[in-house]
């Protein structure tokens, strides 16, 4: 097992040439579906931050998060949960921006 080794990856594909390739579109796809129904299950149970709150993601939202992680590569699963946070502060913070700029009247 090599330092580069795509035991992490389940979406990356071994060439002739023993190269990685990326994920075709299909894979892709399929990624995004788990990632949409996982983000959807933790909505629902008012969880923000997945990777914060590892425990009850996991016992809340188990099945979308095994799905999610079996059809993305796991470089892929950690960088949504990140942005999933990063985009849900840039959403507060361009609120509170507005409601500054514009106070109502």
């Amino acid at each position: 097992m090599g330092l580069f080794s795509s035991s992490g990856s389940k979406t990356a594909s071994s060439s002739d040439t023993g190269l990685y390739e990326a994920p075709g579109r299909t894979s892709r796809v399929k990624c995004w579906d788990a990632r949409d129904t996982y983000f959807q299950c933790l909505d629902r149970n008012n969880i923000l931050d997945a990777l914060k709150h590892e425990e009850d993601a996991a016992r809340l939202c188990g099945k979308e998060s095994q799905a999610f992680e079996g059809n993305c590569a796991l470089s892929w699963v950690k960088y949504f949960k990140q942005r999933r946070v990063a985009e849900y502060e840039k959403e507060q913070l361009l609120k509170k921006q507005a409601a500054e700029s514009f106070p109502s009247r």
